[in-house]
């Protein structure tokens, strides 16, 4: 009985500092962020961005290639033009993930670098159908200013060199935050 008294107490003080730690951000209102920023994305040349890291043995490697596994560590900046200012870096990794090639799947941390939201992350996640004009992805959460976040993020390929797999991608990002 003692046993049983003891162990639905712990379960009570457990749930009850779940809860506590919780509601901190039950009551706030969600803030709105919206950020437009382009993706510099070079898989050739001196400063290469993005490399293939695995893919389907015996089968070449390439962003058009099914199984093909890239690292990335993309600047993210204000303006189109590959010297524009830094406003962070797009770190992690993308997969062709689809048999005709048309398919990439994103899983990446957008960590920010600028004043305004310096050291603060946005984690992405999402199919990017890069045939398309438009493409939308998930943001899954964040840290920093952006914990907890929730949004998404509307993406359009500005510049496309295909035969070098270089690009610029434009992301429009909206972010529902604490």
């Amino acid at each position: 009985m003692a046993t049983k008294i003891f162990t639905l107490s712990l379960m009570f003080l457990l749930a009850l500092a779940t809860s506590t730690a919780a509601s901190k951000y039950q009551f706030q209102k969600l803030k709105e962020t919206n950020m437009v920023f382009y993706m510099q994305d070079w898989e050739t040349g001196a400063n290469a961005t993005a490399f293939p890291v695995a893919g389907i043995p015996h089968k070449p490697w390439g962003i058009l290639a099914f199984g093909t596994i890239f690292a990335t560590d993309d600047k993210l900046t204000v303006g189109i033009e590959r010297n524009s200012s830094e406003v962070g870096r797009a770190h992690g990794i993308y997969v062709n993930s689809a048999l005709d090639g048309s398919d990439l799947h994103l899983l990446m941390s957008f960590v920010f670098t600028n004043k305004a939201y310096n050291g603060s992350t946005l984690e992405i996640q999402g199919a990017d159908r890069f045939y398309l004009k438009y493409r939308e992805v998930s943001v899954v959460s964040g840290t920093g200013i952006f914990r907890l976040a929730r949004g998404y993020a509307t993406l359009e390929t500005v510049f496309i060199d295909i035969p070098n797999s270089n690009a610029i991608i434009r992301w429009n990002v909206t972010v529902f935050h604490y």
